[in-house]
């Protein structure tokens, strides 16, 4: 199958993002989202709307080399109450 096709999976990395405190840190957070935005294929935020929880939680699948998702990782982890992970998934 061509690449990007129905059954190819081309950007199988993905990274949580747990944010803490997200009234304090949503502004340095989404700078950091804006400036890896191009890597970006797929967000998801996920929060309490009921008692507009002070936590969330940023679902994102990127496409890129492993070096510059390691930097985007690296530059969310240096914020306080941020915690990014990243999975990158492959069939062997």
């Amino acid at each position: 199958m061509k690449k990007g096709t129905v059954g190819s999976m081309s950007c199988p990395t993905v990274m949580a993002i747990l944010v803490d405190k997200r009234r304090e840190t949503a502004v340095r957070v989404q700078e950091i989202l804006t400036k890896y935005g191009c890597i970006i294929r797929t967000r998801l935020g996920l929060h309490e709307t009921e008692a507009c929880s002070d936590d969330g939680l940023i679902i994102l699948q990127l496409c890129a080399p492993e070096a510059q998702v390691q930097q985007f990782k690296d530059e969310l982890n240096a914020l306080e109450r941020v915690k990014a992970e990243v999975i990158s998934l492959a069939l062997d």
